[in-house]
């Protein structure tokens, strides 16, 4: 018999629902290209993407003075967002694990950083904004990850009482913020997460090494 009872679950999106890291290298590749500055591999900005575009403009640009700085950020949000779902898909597994949600009648959501002129446009395209319960992006409210006010905004919409919820995230502030709101949480090691990281030390719940993982471990608290 299990201490909690999950009712549903909420998914971060970039490296935990969805694998963005191929259009977010193209739109960066693509900026370096203007700029005629060599970018580094894709195995190496895969890491950074869950950090967001502040993150990746200093990989990509890492000498660049701060006026500099701000114009390729909002070029690179401009590619990407002409560009938003070509290579872009659910992680492998994730369909299934969202059929099995659905089957159980368990409500699932998506709390991102990501902000809704991005968020929203992409969801739809996939197809997954007619069946999550709720999408709360970055600017949805006046707080971000780590802070857990997002995450208390998703329970709100789903009627569901935090410790009845489950977070899973692939970056320290998704944990950070999931034990906040007080909701258990799981770390997706298949999302970006580099080598500089220690997501043993995040405080998770448990970790998940492929989307399948996760039926088995919600089954275990059933």
């Amino acid at each position: 018999m299990s201490a909690f009872n999950l009712q549903a679950v909420f998914f971060d999106l970039d490296g935990t629902l969805i694998d963005t890291a191929p259009d977010m290298y193209a739109a960066l590749h693509t900026l370096g290209l203007e700029e005629q500055v060599e970018i580094p591999p894709f195995s190496t900005v895969r890491g950074y993407v869950s950090h967001g575009t502040s993150a990746l403009i200093r990989l990509g640009f890492p000498d660049v003075d701060a006026p500099r700085f701000e114009h390729l950020r909002q070029r690179f949000l401009q590619i990407y967002a002409e560009n938003l779902h070509l290579n872009t898909e659910l992680f492998p597994g994730m369909m299934a694990v969202l059929a099995y949600l659905e089957h159980q009648g368990m409500p699932w959501g998506i709390v991102t950083n990501k902000p809704a002129n991005l968020t929203d446009p992409l969801v739809r395209s996939l197809g997954l904004d007619t069946r999550a319960v709720s999408v709360v992006s970055g600017d949805t409210t006046d707080q971000r990850k780590p802070h857990p006010k997002p995450l208390l905004l998703a329970c709100e919409q789903a009627g569901i009482a935090p410790a009845q919820c489950l977070y899973i995230g692939d970056a320290s502030r998704d944990i950070e913020a999931g034990l906040a709101a007080g909701m258990q949480t799981l770390i997706a090691l298949y999302g970006y997460i580099d080598n500089t990281q220690q997501p043993d030390a995040w405080g998770a719940h448990g970790v998940i090494h492929e989307p399948r993982d996760i039926v088995p471990w919600l089954q275990s608290y059933s």
